[in-house]
């Protein structure tokens, strides 16, 4: 059940605002995740960068908007994100509109913005709830029209995969427009996979590890083998990493 920021007179966001010595306020980005009805930190920052680059194409100064920072406590540094009034306004914009919670941080700092930049009294409840509509069913009109653009995206994907719904190496490489060997060294160079092909423990839940046996034909000798697929989650950790891997031009396999 989620709460309505958007009328609520605590609201929670006025709640989570917090203000830096030289008067500046700002919203830390891992207390906004739940309140926008996000659980996992990786999902909640897609729409932060789509923010971000809303606001590169707005013209707007992002080094002020959004200021990524290192928090250190008793366990591992955690990276967060301190973000402008603005910045969170356009992180909702840009947020799941399936979400109620994202519809009502919409209507919220639309409101809240025109507040404080103009002196025009806020709306009325009714306003607000029709507002809220309207930024989301454009939401969805737009998120139709992006899962018409990604349906023969999809049905190739469909057609690679396995029927556990994993993805074999050749196939990920396929989908993501690189060369299976080439693929292969880069993640290997970048530690994502071992040198038998396995992926390394801290990234495993993007692979599944399929054990196997195989004979040697010489010594017919049974031997324990292990396939490595990709899980769905995987391609777009694949994607981001490739991203990074240095160019070495070796035959040209990508």
């Amino acid at each position: 059940m989620y709460t309505d920021v958007a009328t609520t007179q605590a609201a929670p966001f006025d709640a989570l605002r917090q203000v830096r010595a030289d008067g500046t306020e700002f919203w830390a980005a891992r207390d906004l995740m739940p309140i926008l009805g996000y659980d996992r930190w990786e999902n909640f920052t897609a729409a932060v960068a789509r923010a971000h680059a809303s606001a590169v194409a707005q013209g707007h100064d992002v080094n002020t908007l959004f200021l990524g920072v290192t928090k250190k406590g008793a366990g591992r540094p955690q990276q967060d994100i301190e973000l402008a009034r603005f910045a969170c306004y356009l992180v909702a914009m840009n947020g799941d509109p399936r979400k109620p919670e994202v519809a009502a941080a919409q209507a919220y700092f639309a409101i809240r913005t025109r507040e404080a930049e103009t002196t025009v009294p806020a709306l009325t409840e009714d306003e607000i709830v029709a507002q809220a509509l309207a930024i989301t069913t454009r939401k969805v009109e737009a998120l139709k029209a992006r899962v018409h653009e990604l349906e023969p995206k999809a049905e190739f994907y469909d057609e690679l995969m396995e029927a556990d719904g994993t993805y074999s190496m050749l196939a990920a490489s396929k989908i993501l427009g690189w060369g299976r060997n080439v693929m292969m060294r880069d993640l290997r160079r970048m530690g994502v996979l071992q040198g038998n092909n396995l992926p390394y423990q801290r990234y495993e839940h993007h692979f599944k590890v399929v054990p196997g046996t195989y004979t040697n034909p010489r010594t017919q000798e049974t031997v324990p083998t292990a396939t490595t697929f990709v899980r769905p989650s995987g391609l777009e950790f694949l994607r981001k990493k490739l991203t990074q891997a240095p160019t070495v031009v070796e035959g040209g396999d990508r």
